[in-house]
């Protein structure tokens, strides 16, 4: 890649620099993989608790929404 970056007109020194960055910056990307393994680890049941406790955190912010909303209704309305 170094070498491309060079012929195209980037200095050497700027194309190993800008090669090194992008290497490094790769490496803490997530992969598909990463992903699939992550959805295997909440699947198993030891994970169940968070996932309800999730499911009611949403179900009571939407409430919450709800109730705003008709406060700002019945406000202006």
């Amino acid at each position: 890649m170094v070498e491309k970056l060079v012929q195209s007109g980037i200095e050497q020194k700027q194309a190993e620099t800008i090669v090194r960055v992008i290497a490094e910056a790769q490496e803490t990307l997530v992969t598909k993989i990463d992903l699939k393994e992550l959805k295997a680890d909440l699947d198993r049941s030891e994970f169940a608790p968070i996932k309800t406790d999730l499911a009611v955190l949403k179900w009571m912010m939407g409430m919450l929404l709800a109730g705003v909303i008709s406060l700002v209704l019945k406000a202006f309305f």
